[in-house]
Parts: C-alpha cells; sequence; structure tokens
C-alpha cells in the first residue's frame, strides 16, 4: 500500500513539472518529439553564400512591373524605329535672279562666265589659264565677234567649255523690242556661233547688262535656251575697278553654287585677269569644285 501511494505521488509531481514547463495554452502535437532545427532548402538563395542579404523573389504577378490580370494600356507609346528618317534636304534656290532667271548653278560647284568674247587679246589669255587650272568654264559670246573671230569659238568649244547667246551686238534695250526682233537677234547670234563650231550646244542666253523683261526670257525658252544671271558681279567690266577690288569682291560675295561673272572682251580684262591668279588660289584653299553648267 506504502509503494502505490508512492507511484501515485510521483506521477502527480512529474505530471505538474511537464505542465510548467509546457508554452502556455499549446498542446503538444504528434510531432513534438521531432528535431527542433529549422527546415533548410538544399540550394541557397542567391547572394546568401558570402554573407550577403538574400534577395527575396517576388510573386510571379509583379515581376517587371506588370500589372496583375490587366492587358497594357491602349494608349502606350509605340516602340521606336531602330534608325530615325534623315530630314529632307533643304531644296537649293537655283532661280532668284530678276524675273525668276538663274543664278545658282544648282550644285556646290561654282561656275565662272566670261562675257562680251571672244576677243583676240584676252580669250586666248583666259583659255590658258582655265586649262592651266583644269577648269571648264562659260563664255558668253557676242554675235558678231564670233562671226568676227571664229575660230576662238572653236577653240572654246574644243576645250570643253560651255556656250551662252549674249546677242547680237551687245543691246542694252534688246528685250523691250518686239518678239520677232528680239527672236531675229538671238536667232543670228546662234547662227553665228554654230557656224564657227558646228554642232555646238548653246543651252544659255544672258541678257546684256542683266536688263531682263519677260518677253526676252520667253523667246530664248522658245529657241531652247535658259535665261543665266549672275550671283556675283565684281565690275570687271569698268575700267576704273581694281585688281583688288575684282579679287576682293569676287571673294566675299562668292559660295559654293555661285555663278561668278566676269569679262573676257570689252572691257577691263588686264585686272580681271590679276585678280584671276588669287580667286583661283583662294577657291582651292576652300575647296570648291567647278562647273561648266554644260547640257
Amino acid at each position: 500500500m506504502g509503494r502505490h501511494k508512492l507511484g501515485i505521488a510521483a506521477a502527480i509531481v512529474a505530471m505538474l513539472a511537464l505542465a510548467w514547463l509546457w508554452p502556455e495554452g499549446e498542446a503538444p502535437s504528434s510531432g513534438s518529439l521531432a528535431s527542433a532545427e529549422p527546415t533548410v532548402s538544399e540550394s541557397p538563395t542567391p547572394g546568401s553564400e558570402d554573407g550577403g542579404e538574400a534577395e527575396t523573389t517576388a510573386p510571379a504577378d509583379e515581376q517587371a512591373g506588370e500589372p496583375t490580370g490587366e492587358s497594357p494600356a491602349s494608349d502606350a507609346p509605340a516602340s521606336p524605329s531602330a534608325e530615325p528618317e534623315a530630314p529632307a534636304a533643304e531644296p537649293v534656290a537655283v532661280y532668284e535672279g530678276p524675273l525668276g532667271t538663274r543664278n545658282h548653278t544648282g550644285s556646290e560647284a561654282v561656275a565662272l562666265t566670261f562675257d562680251d568674247g571672244p576677243s583676240p587679246e584676252w580669250t586666248p589669255r583666259v583659255l590658258d589659264m582655265l586649262r592651266e587650272q583644269g577648269v571648264k568654264a562659260m563664255f558668253c559670246v557676242i554675235g558678231a565677234y564670233a562671226e568676227a573671230y571664229p575660230e576662238l569659238v572653236a577653240d572654246i568649244v574644243n576645250e570643253g567649255h560651255t556656250l551662252c547667246n549674249h546677242s547680237w551686238f551687245h543691246e542694252f534695250d534688246l528685250g523691250t523690242w518686239s518678239e520677232a526682233e528680239i527672236r531675229a537677234n538671238l536667232q543670228r547670234t546662234n547662227d553665228a556661233i554654230t557656224k564657227a563650231a558646228p554642232g555646238a550646244d548653246i543651252p544659255y542666253f544672258r541678257h546684256p547688262g542683266g536688263q531682263w523683261t519677260d518677253k526676252a526670257i520667253a523667246v530664248a525658252a522658245d529657241l531652247g535656251m535658259e535665261s543665266l544671271h549672275w550671283t556675283v558681279d565684281p565690275s570687271d567690266w569698268d575700267n576704273a575697278t581694281t585688281k583688288k577690288q575684282i579679287e576682293q569682291r569676287v571673294l566675299d560675295a562668292s559660295s559654293p553654287g555661285a555663278i561668278v561673272l566676269l569679262h573676257d572682251g570689252a572691257s577691263n580684262q588686264k585686272d580681271m585677269c590679276g585678280a584671276l591668279e588669287e580667286i583661283f588660289a583662294e577657291f582651292a584653299r576652300r575647296d570648291y569644285t567647278y562647273t561648266a553648267m554644260g547640257s
């Protein structure tokens, strides 16, 4: 009997001890005797191997910032093209001379034009200078001089330069004449040119003194010639203009595409030729190219 009482007392003491040690309000589960160590995944989280803070993987519906269960907004901007288109080049102003006449070559090249020849004294000199520089130019010839010096017209064509009709005898008021009179004058000039250089092309007409009229422009166009003005006039036709003035005026006013007015006849050719040497040198420094504006 005494042993039985002792056994009951020991059991009561054991139960009281367990009740005091177990957390309040919780009953041990069937797995309460399992190891208290937390479960660790087999692969380490990126960044945790070197002791750094482990990265947390966001829920799938939050990755890449995409809204959950929504389609992209309809006004979202379209993806830009890989290569944006270059802006269109500005058109070159070619016909800004009086009454819409041509005063620009239409390219980066400049054009040297020589009026009022051919001259037996100066045209050969100008041709020599052009040949030395490898430059092709334009000669606006007077019909009466073409008839008097046909060999010079032939030389101009054989050297690869372009021809231009400059009226029969430099009639300043030509554009005020009747259409029939203008036509007769220009046709007579063309005939003298083609007689000197059979088959030569005459794509341009330049009115004496630049005194253009709509009537003269229309007749020239009817004869297959474009009316040609200029960009730069250094006044080498004036005997009072010095070599330095001719040179400076051409260099100051010239830019790519310029049409330069010069004279190989009936003007101040000596100073013009002297200035031309410096003009060639400066244009070379500017990397200008030349065009004869042939058709």
